[in-house]
This record gives structure tokens, sequence and C-alpha cells, in this order.
């Protein structure tokens, strides 16, 4: 986890903890919220791909508080399990890619934010993949600099202000940075 995401965290927690003790009270699952994430980005890209920038950048902010929540939710009241964990990183590899796949189309006739837009596809997934195959191998590799949550921030704050080239590069580079850092630190490992 990035140091910005660690210093942000507590404080999401705090701010975050009366909607995760109503969600418990009328019984929604971590599980549900994932989901409804899911959901909530899969529609904000269809809204994406035909250029509402602003209302799929609601739907796609909703759909990362959803799936915020969810291991908080799961962590506070004791709802963890393992295919929670393992639905939520499949649920977070689809709603990497469905904006990103919106905003290929959207620019498909604009070969910079085209290229910049796969390169981040590209770098998201690997980011994933160096972490899940140190694990898979016994060794922890969370460092980096863009990870999920960096990403998400980028990209929701990249379609509200419509700046959605200079959010692409930025992702393109950093996750990419951040595959090689992730490489590095298995090697020192």
């Amino acid at each position: 986890m990035s140091q910005i995401i660690k210093n942000i965290k507590p404080i999401w927690e705090e701010k975050a903890s009366p909607v995760v003790d109503f969600l418990y009270k009328i019984k929604v699952s971590p599980n549900t919220l994932t989901l409804s994430g899911l959901l909530l980005i899969a529609v904000g890209s269809f809204f994406l791909a035909n250029g509402y920038l602003i209302l799929a950048g609601i739907l796609i902010f909703l759909g990362n508080v959803c799936d915020a929540l969810d291991g908080f939710l799961a962590r506070k009241y004791n709802q963890q399990t393992l295919f929670g964990a393992f639905l939520d990183s499949v649920i977070d590899r689809y709603s990497d890619i469905l904006p990103m796949l919106a905003i290929l189309f959207l620019y498909k006739d604009d070969v910079l934010t085209f290229t910049f837009t796969s390169l981040a596809i590209v770098g998201s997934y690997m980011t994933s993949y160096t972490r899940a195959r140190a694990e898979g191998l016994d060794v922890e590799c969370k460092v980096g600099m863009m990870e999920r949550p960096e990403r998400s921030i980028v990209l929701i704050l990249s379609i509200f202000s419509g700046f959605i080239l200079y959010g692409m590069m930025l992702i393109a580079i950093f996750s990419n940075i951040t595959t090689f850092q992730r490489i590095h630190c298995f090697y020192k490992k």
C-alpha cells in the first residue's frame, strides 16, 4: 500500500464507519457491495463510452466507494471469507478495465489517447499480476507508487475534469513503474 493511501485510510475508515454500521444493520453483505460496485462501474463505463463524462464520473466514483466499503465492512464485522477476498480481486480487475475500454471506444480516433489508454491497461494488469504472482510464491510485494486506489483516483479526476489523456498518461507511466518496483521487490526478497 502506498504511503498516501496508508495516511488516508484511517481518516477514510473513521468517516465511513457510520455508513458501514448502517450497511451491516440492514444486512448488506460485503459481496453484495462488491457486486454493486461492479454494476455501477459497468453502467458508468457505458455512459463514458458515449461521452457523458460527468454522469460516468459519478457512477464510477460510487462504484469505487462500494469497493472501498466492502473490505472495511468485512473486516469490521468479521465477515472475511476466502471467497470474498477472491471475488473482490476478480471484480477489481473488471472494475479496472471497463472504464479504460470505454475510453478506448470514446477515443478510438485519437491515436495518443488510444495509445496511452492501452499502456494504462497493460500497466494496471501487470501491477496486479506481479503482486498476485509474488504472493503465489509466498513473497509479499505490496510496493509501488500507483496501486489500484491511486489509479482509481486519477481515472475519476480525469473523467470529471475532461483531461482524460493526461490521466491515462499518468496511469500508463506510473502503473508500469509500479510493475518494475514489484519485480525489483521480488528480486531483493
